[in-house]
């Protein structure tokens, strides 16, 4: 089993919303639902990015990673046609 590191963005105020499941299908779809609370009110969102991992640990680690300044860095080198598109 994977577990899933994302990135969302919403298309309301262009932030962003990193998380991490073992589940992102429907984790995704329980983001769009306004089921989650930390982004119910910023619809609509969009998946703009993921990459799994093999165990939990290393998908928090992850996640606390590209919130940080060097992994927002990160994201936008990754990213860079995304973001300049």
């Amino acid at each position: 089993m994977f577990y899933c590191v994302y990135i969302l963005q919403s298309l309301k105020d262009k932030k962003f919303y990193t998380g991490y499941t073992k589940n992102i299908k429907l984790r995704f779809e329980q983001h769009q639902k306004g089921l989650v609370e930390s982004t119910k009110d910023r619809q609509p969102l969009k998946l703009i990015y993921f990459e799994c991992c093999l165990n939990q640990q290393d998908a928090t680690r992850r996640e606390k990673y590209l919130k940080t300044y060097y992994g927002k860095k990160f994201i936008k080198s990754r990213l860079k046609s995304y973001f300049t598109g």
